[in-house]
């Protein structure tokens, strides 16, 4: 099933409908999805290395575009939508102790949690929830994803082929490795946010 999904992925680099799907997974992702668009950013990047920076924009635009989504959320919709989000990935008891540090470190939250595995749709509702400064948000947001984004697309557009050659031998042992990773991200926002 791995195989099928990466070859799908390598595939689906080619056809036109592809920067849409990347642009839904990561505008999603933003704001209410459980998945990260590094899954279709990374095996699209190593099918087209000389794409990666297409890839990268699309993701970082689209991932800002849905972090204004989860401001929107956190800031208009806390009490229904935002909270149920926020209770069905047990995030719950770290967005008030999150909106309190906000006060202080706002600028620092976003740039630093933009670039980690913690969820990005925590940072999205509480920065809405905290009534953070949307432009800043913005700025920051851009910064952070587009380092994020792009970090990536240097990578795999600079070293895709030795890559590429390392994933598809070990492939089971990498999604193996990219779940975890992802787990993790979900673990620390439930003991350290």
């Amino acid at each position: 099933m791995i195989k099928r999904i990466y070859d799908w992925c390598l595939a689906a680099a080619d056809r036109p409908y592809a920067l849409w799907i990347l642009a839904a997974v990561s505008f999603a992702e933003s704001s209410f999805f459980p998945v990260p668009p590094d899954v279709m950013l990374a095996p699209m990047s190593l099918a087209q290395p000389k794409r990666a920076w297409l890839f990268a924009g699309v993701c970082t635009v689209a991932s800002v575009l849905g972090g204004i989504l989860g401001y929107a959320i956190g800031a208009l919709l806390y009490d229904s939508v935002g909270r149920w989000l926020i209770d069905f990935y047990h995030l719950g008891g770290g967005v008030e102790a999150f909106r309190q540090s906000y006060a202080r470190w706002g600028a620092l939250i976003i740039l630093i949690k933009g670039l980690t595995p913690i969820p990005y749709k925590l940072v999205t509702i509480a920065s809405g929830f905290a009534g953070y400064n949307i432009w800043f948000f913005i700025l920051f947001s851009i910064i952070t994803r587009g380092c994020r984004f792009y970090i990536e697309a240097i990578v795999l557009n600079r070293w895709g082929d030795w890559i590429r050659e390392r994933i598809e031998r070990h492939l089971a042992r990498w999604a193996i490795l990219f779940l975890l990773v992802l787990v993790l991200g979900f673990v620390v926002a439930l003991k350290l946010v």
